[in-house]
């Protein structure tokens, strides 16, 4: 018969289980009690049990009586305030606290022991050495690496700083050698040009003086042969560089390269075939017809000179849509455009110079055969005509240069007026026309031009005179305006300022520049026409009766 436990024995026994754990147990774990201060307000608590890791934690040896004030007089009102809210709430408190007796940081959680009528609190203390120093290392670690990458961002900015130096250095350096290249040729073309109109004049006051009259019409024509091709190299440059003045129409594109076909035949010569292919329903371009006849003109004579044994030149046309992919390979808008090309059957280009061939006094021709503006013109041309120009070649098959046109839609003009040059025609009522330009050698030649014509002349030199004038009840049936002008206001505003007293006034702007906030963008409005200086006065003349007679 299986005898029962006596109930003392069984508390002796699971109270020597208790301390047996208690003792064993890494962490440290100690009970106190609650006890009343001799000096009222002061209380305390006493160290009732201790394990041998509760001391070992601490660094504190027989704690066992002792109270909290006698180990730690100086914090002792923080622990008695900790324990005291531990024994009034009942909430477990946790905490860290680095003992210095001990050198470790330990992980403190205080329990109240039930019933609360033993006022007493269970405490444990837990190492968390290790974990603060990896804690430590990681934060250090964290630290380098944050300070790495601040000095990485700083270097990473200087050296990108550094090459943004040079690649603006790098620019510089091509910006000085385009325009070392650019002023080299223009002073060379220049000089020269200079020369004959300087030489021409200084003989032809010499033979004036000499009497000798009959000799002075070569000199004559030999200034106005270099002021031509000092015209042409300017009109190139601007070209070049999009500031050329247009004049933009409606143009059928087919029907000007059928209108050219027998002058290119002529001008390449018969040991060269010219064929042209019109594209059936080309659509309309609105560009200037004239520069782009000379930008024609221009490719024909380039691939004349690149086939000296003779070849065949095509001259094709075609409607292109470029889409989105074709756009970024062309350098170009997307869109509807029409292509003007010009094929020949020569020794091609290489790779290099395809890559330099837009650009200003670049020629393979050997001295004196070439400028090196006629592309760098073409280029230009396209360029400020909304469109774009390229190369295809290969050594020895040949070359294609394309030219692509902004499609316009809506008609082409059949009526348009002819603006070539004509005799000098004169004025048939008494017609007054109004002269502004600031620069009195110009304004005295166009005075004199159209003063020998017959017409009666008015001259202001700023547009605050002209608009004076313009504004009273003075005849004036032609205003011929310089585009730049001092005074406030351009020859555009001018005329526009006038055309509210005068809507059907008559305008003739002059320029030697293009001027694209008033002429280069879209049509002029009718009445309205553009000259480009230097001109003939042939030109004047005809511009003038025409603008009068419409």
């Amino acid at each position: 018969m299986t005898q029962t436990p006596d109930p003392e024995a069984r508390r002796l026994a699971t109270l020597a289980r208790y301390h047996t754990l208690f003792n064993a147990i890494d962490d440290g774990f100690c009970i106190i009690e609650f006890i009343d201060g001799p000096h009222g307000p002061l209380s305390d608590y006493l160290h009732v049990e201790a394990n041998p890791g509760y001391e070992r934690h601490s660094g504190i040896r027989d704690i066992v009586g002792k109270t909290l004030r006698e180990i730690d007089p100086t914090d002792a009102d923080g622990w008695v305030e900790i324990y005291g809210d531990v024994l009034r709430t009942g909430a477990t408190a946790r905490f860290e606290r680095y003992f210095l007796s001990a050198g470790r940081h330990i992980e403190v959680s205080a329990s109240r022991v039930e019933p609360p009528s033993l006022r007493q609190v269970s405490i444990l203390f837990r190492d968390i050495s290790a974990r603060k120093k990896a804690e430590e290392e990681r934060d250090r670690a964290i630290a380098s690496l944050r300070a790495f990458n601040e000095t990485l961002e700083q270097r990473v900015a200087e050296r990108t700083a550094e090459l943004m130096r040079a690649e603006e250095q790098l620019r510089q350096a091509q910006k000085m050698e385009a325009v070392g290249q650019l002023t080299g040729g223009l002073a060379h073309d220049f000089n020269n040009l200079l020369a004959g109109v300087s030489g021409s004049l200084q003989l032809l006051g010499i033979r004036l003086s000499q009497g000798r009259i009959a000799e002075v019409d070569k000199y004559v024509v030999a200034a106005q042969g270099a002021v031509r091709r000092a015209a042409a190299l300017t009109h190139r440059l601007l070209a070049f560089s999009r500031r050329q003045t247009l004049d933009p129409r409606p143009t059928d594109v087919n029907a000007l390269v059928n209108g050219m076909t027998e002058l290119i035949q002529r001008t390449v010569g018969p040991g060269i075939k010219v064929e042209s292919v019109g594209a059936t329903g080309l659509w309309p371009a609105l560009v200037d017809s004239g520069q782009l006849e000379n930008a024609l003109l221009n490719l024909c004579i380039n691939a004349r000179d690149a086939m000296p044994d003779g070849g065949r030149i095509t001259i094709e046309t075609a409607n292109k849509w470029i889409d989105h992919r074709a756009a970024q390979s062309h350098d170009m808008p997307e869109g509807q455009f029409l292509s003007l090309c010009v094929t020949d059957t020569g020794t091609g280009m290489t790779p290099d110079v395809i890559a330099n061939a837009f650009d200003p006094f670049f020629t393979t021709k050997p001295i004196g055969m070439g400028t090196g503006l006629g592309l760098s013109m073409i280029y230009g041309f396209a360029k400020q005509s909304g469109g774009q120009v390229r190369i295809y070649s290969e050594v020895g098959q040949g070359t294609t240069v394309c030219i692509y046109l902004p499609r316009f839609y809506g008609g082409v003009d059949d009526d348009a007026a002819d603006q070539s040059a004509s005799p000098i025609s004169g004025a048939e009522s008494g017609e007054t026309v109004l002269v502004v330009d600031d620069e009195p050698s110009v304004r005295m030649l166009i005075v004199d031009v159209l003063e020998e014509a017959g017409y009666a002349v008015i001259e202001a030199a700023d547009s605050i005179a002209g608009l004076k004038l313009l504004q009273s009840n003075v005849r004036i049936d032609l205003l011929i305006s310089d585009v730049g002008l001092p005074g406030g206001m351009n020859g555009r505003q001018m005329a526009d300022a006038a055309r509210e007293a005068r809507p059907d006034l008559k305008v003739l702007f002059i320029t030697g520049y293009a001027e694209n906030s008033v002429i280069g963008n879209g049509r002029l409005e009718p009445g309205m026409q553009v000259l480009t200086k230097p001109f003939a006065i042939e030109t004047l003349a005809a511009r003038v009766r025409q603008l009068v007679d419409e």
